[in-house]
């Protein structure tokens, strides 16, 4: 994993103390769209013995200045305003330990383990956590999938901070693993549509299920899109601009156009011809078109393919659905990108429930203490 800088550690009565009362509602986008999620026969829903094999951890993708505890101070920070958590406070003694299990309330495949984890050692880091099931899991609704142990107050003030987190990228992970099963032989992609100050979340959870990033911001990869070319007089001017500019800079980034028309695919393709070029990819777009049947009509998608025929990698962008996406798949496009990833996400429903008899037991003893 990238390294990441890290907050020092507060102790668990500081991050009590400062913690807000409030503990707001999951992050979560509506979405109509209709997942084809894999079959998995029924897990019972108590915790196993054993642990199922976990896939090979997902580092997040490498940023330059993205601080991820920074991040997670921030949550943490919002929640617990200048207070800290009063109802903790006020109705749980310092000293009281629990236990507390991750439940899934729906199908999906869940991301934000590793996440989670930092979360929980950034509020206190005596807290222990157990997982049963890893980054990138299919789980099933009803299943026990991790466990955390100690201070009561200290999962309490990081519950909702680790739920928002892991509901949302397991949302993100469960779509992309749908579109990216049904999207083969292509790649999907995310885009850059992406919550303000989650760009690496969003992007972690996009690798999480299977997809393929696309670039982090406005600095790894040019990117000439209609505006650029609308600015520039035209695809040629704009891609001469973009190859002088490399060469005197020394840059070595991927360059990617935006086309529209086939003329547009055809104009570019010219121009790379003729030139030494640093152009990597085509991305055609809107090149999809709806029907009124609910169909879509790739024809001019499939002939911009065969005019680029394997000479630069190709991305198809627009119009691109769980419903849509095995067709645009077909035409042999390189990549497809769907902006829903990220910015139509519908969460994945998680709950973290503390055990209710051991936390009768251990109340009971406190009060007669």
């Amino acid at each position: 994993m990238p390294a990441i800088p890290a907050a020092a550690a507060p102790s668990p009565d500081a991050v009590v103390a400062r913690h807000h009362l409030l503990h707001p509602a999951p992050i979560s986008f509506s979405s109509s769209t209709r997942l084809r999620l894999p079959a998995r026969p029924r897990a019972a829903p108590s915790m196993s013995a054993e642990a199922r094999p976990a896939p090979s951890a997902v580092a997040p993708p490498a940023h330059p200045t993205y601080d991820l505890s920074a991040v997670i101070a921030l949550a943490l920070s919002e929640d617990a305003g200048d207070r800290g958590d009063v109802s903790c406070l006020a109705t749980i003694p310092t000293d009281v330990k629990a236990e507390a299990t991750f439940i899934a309330k729906e199908d999906g495949v869940i991301a934000g383990i590793n996440l989670a984890e930092m979360i929980f050692n950034q509020v206190d880091p005596l807290l222990k956590v157990e997982w049963l099931e890893g980054d990138g899991n299919y789980v099933c609704k009803g299943l026990q999938f991790g466990k955390v142990y100690g201070c009561a107050r200290s999962i309490i003030v990081a519950e909702r901070v680790v739920l928002n987190f892991m509901q949302r990228m397991s949302g993100i992970a469960t779509m992309t693993k749908a579109m990216a099963d049904a999207a083969r032989p292509a790649c999907i992609l995310e885009t850059r549509k992406t919550a303000p100050g989650l760009r690496l979340v969003d992007k972690w959870a996009v690798l999480i299920g299977g997809g393929k990033n696309h670039r982090l911001g406005l600095f790894d990869m040019v990117m000439i899109k209609d505006n650029h070319i609308s600015v520039a007089g035209g695809i040629t001017n704009a891609m001469v601009s973009v190859d002088q500019f490399l060469e005197s800079e020394k840059l070595a980034v991927p360059v990617e156009v935006e086309t529209r028309t086939l003329e547009e695919v055809k104009d570019l393709l010219k121009y790379t011809d003729e030139n030494k070029t640093s152009l990597t990819r085509i991305m055609l777009d809107n090149m999809v078109v709806p029907l009124p049947n609910g169909d879509i009509d790739v024809s001019m998608l499939k002939d911009a393919v065969q005019l680029i025929n394997g000479r630069f990698e190709t991305e198809a962008s627009g119009n691109v659905t769980i419903d849509t996406v095995k067709k645009i798949g077909e035409t042999g496009v390189t990549y497809i990108s769907s902006g829903a990833l990220t910015h139509s996400v519908k969460a994945l429903d998680i709950s973290l429930k503390i055990d209710t008899e051991l936390a009768l037991q251990v109340g009971r003893r406190t009060n007669r203490a």
